[in-house]
């Protein structure tokens, strides 16, 4: 548990029936959250492809995503999302624009929670339905406000520079959150993203200041892999170093996989770098660049064993080292780690080699000694 996070609320996500509970916000531990890449269709969901959906799904938990969105566009896709959700235990959050309906038509499914956009959900009276219904169900609803998609008139502040636009962020979240407190509504999250670092970090700074309520952090728009990588860093370790903040989600164009892993890493370097690490960080994986001295392909080696690795449910560090220089030496402190040297490849542990090897018994001889951490 984080006993330095600033919001003391707690909402749970899912929780019912076969849907795994998470809890979010107060002292739990930080939830890392992914989107679905591609649209839902009714159709996807039958013989093979419905299968290899849920088993995807399965890898995301095991890599260490708490809870997954969807966009639901339609109707058809809300039940196609419905469907799914009955047939999966990690919560599955229903992303809803434009349309009220769409937002109710899911909470007669097992979805665990519904997203709304107050820049373009509709009335007051509309809110006020979903409000309504997502109470009978015990359903929580995060407010996620974009700043590419802010009420107008917040939009015509900016434009005027009369409000900052993170004053516009946090103005359009409370506007929202008046409706739902007026109705006694408490089981909601906040987000305010933009593709702006300093945009992100002064609207939940300013949001964190007045309310205890979680807040779900993200940059959104944040580019591809190296780019989304380095911004969402930079934001988010400034924020959760802080204590603000209570789920994340590193929005990528790249797979949900490598965001799930950056957010895992992110989360790392933050207890890291604030002292907290130990129990519960998972693997670490340490790795070298390679070089004209590699006598073994780290690349490719981290490559085939990412996944697996990341997946281990136990605190461990594992490095994959490229040449002698860098093996047992440098990465003395691994409890399993893997090198080249000349032609052959070496096994150690803690800095003493266990195996020597040829490179094609390499992986074999790996598999061996993990399983005995």
């Amino acid at each position: 548990m984080d006993e330095t996070r600033r919001d003391f609320r707690v909402v749970k996500v899912g929780g019912f029936g076969h849907v795994d509970p998470v809890l979010i916000g107060a002292s739990y531990p930080t939830v890392i959250q992914t989107m679905w890449k591609d649209r839902l269709l009714p159709e996807d969901l039958s013989g093979a492809s419905g299968a290899a959906i849920v088993e995807r799904i399965r890898k995301l938990a095991d890599l260490g995503c708490a809870v997954l969105r969807f966009a639901v566009p339609d109707l058809a896709a809300a039940d196609a999302l419905g469907e799914l959700a009955g047939r999966v235990s990690m919560p599955l959050v229903a992303d809803i624009h434009f349309d009220h309906r769409i937002a109710l038509r899911c909470l007669d499914h097992p979805i665990a929670k519904i997203r709304i956009n107050p820049g373009n959900i509709g009335s007051r009276d509309k809110v006020q339905a979903v409000l309504s219904k997502a109470a009978e169900k015990s359903r929580p609803i995060r407010i996620g406000v974009n700043a590419g998609s802010l009420p107008q008139d917040l939009a015509h502040a900016v434009e005027a520079l009369t409000k900052t636009r993170a004053e516009a962020l946090v103005e359009a979240a409370e506007r929202e959150l008046a409706i739902f407190e007026e109705f006694g509504f408490p089981d909601v999250l906040v987000s305010m993203k933009a593709s702006s670092i300093i945009d992100t970090l002064a609207a939940n700074r300013l949001f964190a200041a007045k309310w205890d309520i979680p807040l779900h952090l993200g940059v959104t728009e944040a580019g591809p892999l190296i780019p989304g990588v380095v911004r969402n860093a930079v934001a988010l370790h400034a924020l959760l170093a802080e204590g603000i903040g209570a789920t994340i989600r590193v929005s990528l164009s790249d797979t949900m996989e490598s965001e799930v892993l950056a957010a895992r890493e992110i989360l790392g370097a933050v207890a890291d770098s604030c002292g907290r690490g130990g129990a519960g960080r998972g693997v670490v994986i340490v790795s070298c660049p390679r070089c004209g001295r590699n006598g073994f392909d780290t690349h490719a080696f981290a490559e085939r064993w990412r996944d697996r690795l990341y997946s281990l449910k136990k605190d461990a560090t594992v490095a994959i080292m490229g040449c002698a220089v860098n093996g047992p030496g440098e990465a003395r402190h691994a409890d399993l780690g893997i090198t080249g040297a000349g032609n052959k490849v070496l096994i150690f542990r803690r800095g003493a080699v266990v195996r020597t090897v040829d490179p094609s018994e390499a992986d074999a001889a790996f598999a061996e000694e993990l399983e005995k951490l």
